[in-house]
């Protein structure tokens, strides 16, 4: 039977192979294909944490709990020792302040400073803030979770159950505008919730694993607050790319087997989809491949 991962595999070696490449705003440069879909099956159980290089998917599941607190600094993060986003703030106090600092320094700054935190640690209205405060024309303050958890109860038929990042009249505010910026979802007559994720940008070695453990991780939280059960993860890239400093580990990780894919469960229900912490997910049988380091590219 063809293993869910090789989705994953042959879109790396299409892109590796077919991708155009030119650079790109980081001046990394990447090879890039444009319009690209896979899709997973949840209702076993099973869920997409790579198995090819090792995913740290806790940290992938912190990220979408914060994300769904509305948060936008990075200091919740390093509380939870997650650190993806810390380059983007550090960045941008060195361009404003003219300072070098490593990252190690910076974060350890962010986590004893509250006042610094709020100052040099926040990433502006990105995700959390447009999914649970997004302000309208007249100022009225929208929460697009709340509204989602409330229709998928009382009328998990309807096709206007999503909810999306990309706030134009913020975007110049964010440390970076939404990759997956659109999900969308859908009850089928099994009581099943299927959820499809539209990214506009995707770093396939570093970030496509995060996006898919993350997605997983929401529609088992949406299912169980909603009394429904996990369905189908869609995910649709726009521009997918392979940064050139990143090409010798995919080819590495293309030639691994992938092994069997782990399952996931909820150990309680919390009252609400606010309420989730880290150790309410059971992750099982995750037996991967060491992992693969890269750099991100900011």
């Amino acid at each position: 039977m063809n293993h869910p991962e090789h989705q994953y595999l042959r879109l790396l070696d299409r892109v590796l192979t077919k991708g155009d490449e030119r650079m790109d705003r980081t001046g990394v440069g990447a090879k890039s294909l444009f319009g690209e879909l896979v899709r997973f099956d949840l209702s076993g159980g099973q869920v997409p944490i790579l198995t090819t290089k090792r995913v740290y998917w806790k940290a992938a599941v912190k990220e979408m709990l914060w994300f769904l607190k509305g948060s936008t600094n990075i200091q919740p993060l390093l509380r939870e020792n997650v650190r993806i986003w810390s380059a983007w703030p550090l960045a941008r106090y060195q361009r404003e302040t003219g300072l070098t600092v490593s990252q190690a320094e910076f974060e350890e700054r962010v986590l004893a400073d509250d006042e610094f935190a709020r100052e040099w640690g926040d990433l502006g209205p990105v995700y959390g803030k447009q999914w649970r405060r997004w302000v309208d024309s007249s100022g009225a303050e929208h929460d697009q979770i709340a509204k989602l958890v409330e229709t998928l109860s009382t009328n998990p038929s309807s096709r206007r159950m999503l909810f999306h990042a990309w706030n134009v009249g913020e975007l110049d505010l964010m440390a970076l505008p939404p990759c997956h910026m659109v999900y969308q979802f859908h009850v089928n007559s099994r009581g099943e919730l299927n959820c499809l994720i539209f990214q506009r940008s995707c770093d396939l070695f570093l970030g496509a694993a995060f996006n898919f453990t993350g997605g997983a991780a929401l529609v088992h939280m949406l299912a169980q607050q909603a009394a429904l059960t996990p369905g189908e993860l869609v995910w649709i890239g726009g521009d997918v790319h392979i940064y050139l400093n990143h090409q010798d580990q995919v080819r590495e990780q293309m030639t691994r087997e992938p092994r069997p894919l782990p399952t996931m469960r909820l150990r309680r229900k919390p009252a609400s989809i606010d309420d989730y912490r880290i150790e309410d997910f059971e992750v099982t049988g995750y037996a991967p491949h060491p992992p693969i380091h890269g750099d991100v590219a900011v």
